[in-house]
């Protein structure tokens, strides 16, 4: 398609020249097909050009070779789309606000894009309950602007809020900031309606908070990355929001600081600590040098650690905080340290953690990976990455963040073109590292 071949000049990798697994023997698209298409949803949701916003990826780092996204606006047209497609052996990747980093929402060769963007209603609120129905498309940052004024608020947050969708964001079993405080989303889902493959409705949808009868088959959905079925509607539990906020951001010489600052917060702030995230001096350097963003200190340290807080009772949340900070200095835990005092403050602080992705693409082409590692031991992974692309040709930038409180490191690699070179040693570092953390485990 046009689309690949001019992104193509700009580093990105066709998916289907790279070691993906063969295209198999599923069906070539006709027009038949197409029409068969329109007369499900109507012909103004079927799109057959301007694709590059569905066959790319955010990071511009892969492109699909889709000729046709399909934007059904109910259940049961998805229903009769997957049924179709399972007739004829189309091939489909179910798609949402495709804010994804590794390409997983992106067809690799031709395949049909499922687009949930236009099932996106809120059809129901319990403002006693807090219990919230809506479609897969609703974006997740809408969600929580609806919720808002009811005095609740959506356990999930991430950096692509204002473009990602819940859907996506149970397919993918998103984590967040917030895990810390609420657990991981799948906590918070009451039920799902899903269409199977077969074009089959699954309909698990409940308000109830518990429910013991038999099997708990929407946790087979979250997370599975649309390989089992297709969610199309959610039920969540939402907490009530918190009438007091603090975030500050803490200046470190060593990572073992910064773990020890977060075993400080835990015990020192404990119910009411929200987020406790990390970015060492790299990541910094890239949101100041690539974004423009204005970094609290005169200086740059080693590491950073941000820590938000969430209550009921200023007074008490603010003591709090003031007596953990004491004690981060007092233990020369930190160099140097700041506090939000208004929202617009604690918004700034916040953007230099989240805008860390957005900062590194603007160095080249960009290889990501999310993993989970003990939380002291996370960041020998940077490190023994950048031993290992110490000679990669033109040079290599690695930087390392990520959230303490549910052991996520997000490593970041960026080199000016795309280099294999640079996957075979990243790999080859994350399953050394992998096997050395467990035999120290």
């Amino acid at each position: 398609m046009n689309v690949c071949r001019y992104l193509g000049r700009r580093s990105v990798r066709h998916l289907s020249t790279t070691p993906y697994p063969n295209r198999s023997d599923f069906a070539v698209l006709t027009d038949k097909d197409i029409r068969a298409f329109e007369e499900i949803v109507g012909p103004s949701r079927v799109k057959g050009e301007d694709l590059e916003h569905y066959n790319k990826d955010w990071l511009n780092t892969v492109c699909g070779h889709s000729e046709l996204v399909v934007t059904p606006v109910t259940v049961d047209q998805v229903s009769q789309v997957l049924r179709y497609c399972d007739t004829r052996r189309l091939a489909v990747v179910p798609q949402g606000g495709n804010t994804g980093l590794v390409g997983g929402s992106n067809p690799v060769y031709d395949e049909v894009v499922l687009s949930l963007e236009k099932l996106n209603r809120i059809n129901y609120m319990d403002t006693v309950s807090g219990v919230v129905e809506c479609e897969a498309g609703v974006i997740l940052q809408s969600l929580s602007d609806y919720v808002s004024p009811h005095g609740f608020t959506v356990p999930l947050d991430l950096g692509a809020r204002g473009t990602c969708q819940i859907g996506g964001n149970l397919a993918t079993h998103a984590g967040g900031l917030r895990v810390i405080r609420y657990g991981q989303l799948r906590a918070s889902v009451l039920g799902l309606r899903v269409v199977l493959p077969n074009g089959r409705v699954l309909d698990n949808m409940s308000r109830m908070r518990k429910d013991n009868t038999g099997y708990d088959l929407k946790q087979l959905f979250i997370g599975s990355e649309g390989t089992l079925g297709v969610i199309t509607d959610v039920s969540l539990l939402l907490p009530y929001s918190s009438s007091s906020h603090n975030t500050a951001l803490f200046a470190c010489l060593s990572y073992q600081d910064v773990v020890s600052c977060y075993r400080q917060a835990r015990k020192d702030l404990g119910e009411i600590v929200s987020a406790c995230e990390f970015m060492d001096s790299m990541c910094m350097n890239t949101v100041q040098e690539k974004l423009g963003l204005s970094s609290p200190f005169t200086e740059l340290y080693p590491f950073y650690f941000l820590v938000e807080t969430s209550g009921s009772n200023e007074e008490h949340d603010n003591a709090k905080l003031e007596s953990f900070m004491n004690k981060l200095f007092e233990n020369e835990l930190c160099v140097d340290g700041v506090v939000a005092s208004s929202s617009d403050q604690s918004a700034h602080l916040m953007s230099l953690r989240e805008s860390v992705s957005l900062g590194f693409k603007e160095h080249g082409f960009n290889y990501k990976y999310d993993v989970s590692l003990p939380t002291e031991q996370m960041y020998c992974l940077v490190e023994k990455c950048r031993e290992r692309l110490s000679g990669i040709a033109g040079g290599a930038v690695c930087g390392g963040y990520g959230h303490l409180g549910d052991n996520n490191l997000h490593l970041n690699i960026a080199t000016p073109q795309f280099d294999a070179e640079v996957t075979r040693s990243r790999d080859s570092a994350h399953a050394q590292h992998v096997l050395n953390t467990c035999t120290l485990c």
